[in-house]
């Protein structure tokens, strides 16, 4: 696992032992930023569910202002520290450790608001309807920001989930990116 592009690029990233997550693979890395473009440059970017904080920190090196890590999961935490450590973003970044809904919370305690939300729970929960509907009516996300949802091409994603609508969808192998913005 590595940095594909920006300052940071072909860093190469920590997977903790024993860890059974599942890392955002390059390719469908490489599609996200591909699409969001030039919407990351100075952006304030979000990753749920972080893991590693291999998309997080893909996001500070193509020029993210800001990143938040939520993350429960102590292995990965660690993971993300190093991370952070070897890419030299830790000025611009927060570590929520924390679930994804409880990291949520935290968030809106903070009262900012982000332009990328990125979102990764484990395939097969349908956990991104429900963080997405919790979203709905929180104002976590800016005017014109995006939410994306990583998932299992198997899951059912409707095309709309409270306020927000989907506006974009790719599949990559098993993987599928759902793009949303606010209606």
């Amino acid at each position: 696992m590595r940095i594909i592009a920006g300052s940071a690029k072909k860093r190469i990233l920590t997977v903790p032992r024993g860890w059974t997550g599942r890392p955002t693979a390059d390719r469908v890395k490489e599609a996200l930023f591909s699409i969001l473009g030039d919407q990351v440059v100075d952006c304030n970017f979000v990753d749920i569910f972080a893991g590693t904080g291999n998309v997080g920190i893909e996001a500070l090196s193509r020029g993210a202002a800001r990143c938040v890590f939520v993350e429960q999961e102590s292995k990965a935490v660690q993971a993300i520290k190093k991370n952070i450590a070897l890419t030299g973003f830790h000025d611009r970044c927060q570590i929520v450790k924390n679930s994804a809904f409880d990291g949520i919370n935290t968030l809106l305690a903070g009262k900012g608001q982000f332009n990328i939300i990125f979102l990764d729970p484990p395939y097969g929960c349908g956990q991104e309807v429900i963080i997405i509907d919790k979203l709905t009516g929180q104002g976590l996300l800016s005017p014109g920001g995006v939410i994306v949802a990583e998932s299992s091409k198997r899951e059912e994603i409707p095309s709309i989930i409270g306020e927000f609508g989907m506006f974009r969808q790719e599949r990559y192998g098993d993987t599928m990116l759902s793009f949303f913005k606010q209606l």
